[in-house]
């Protein structure tokens, strides 16, 4: 859990961060969370999601570059207890999830574009612990990223 509120944190590193710009709903139980980064950059398939999330998470933060896709989620109410259950902190989908409100019931932090019914494919196409770049701002693997009511940093 955060300690320390992201706007605290701006005012006391200032540019040793950036400062994500796109505006992400809070939907996990855990609106404040923080964890080294892990990435995965996938379209419309979350078969890497669930496989990251179904393995230990020792406190890091998946950092989902969906493309900005709302056409179908890569993460729902399974996948997201599966991330509770192996320690994960958080979840940050530049894209959509479904099954808001069990997730909302979580212990886990959950930012997404928007939420839709639909399933992903299950392919598994996509790649795992590359930098992703959202919004200009680019999540390496290992940097730090804290997430609040205020938005997200990440180190650089």
């Amino acid at each position: 859990m955060t300690t320390i509120a992201t706007a605290d944190l701006y005012d006391e590193r200032g540019e040793e961060l950036d400062s994500l710009a796109l505006q992400f709903q809070n939907i996990g139980g855990n609106i404040a969370f923080d964890g080294p980064v892990r990435t995965i950059r996938c379209h419309r398939d979350n078969a890497l999601v669930k496989a990251t999330l179904a393995a230990p998470g020792d406190g890091a933060v998946l950092v989902v570059d969906g493309g900005g896709s709302l056409e179908s989620a890569l993460v729902g109410d399974l996948i997201a207890a599966s991330a509770v259950e192996n320690g994960w902190a958080g979840v940050i989908v530049h894209g959509a999830i479904r099954d808001r409100e069990a997730i909302g019931e979580l212990p886990l932090g959950v930012k997404a574009l928007g939420s839709n019914p639909r399933k992903s494919a299950k392919d598994g196409v996509g790649e795992v612990d590359v930098p992703v770049e959202i919004a200009g701002v680019v999540f390496r693997p290992g940097a730090h990223v804290w997430a609040d009511a205020d938005g997200v940093l990440v180190e650089r």
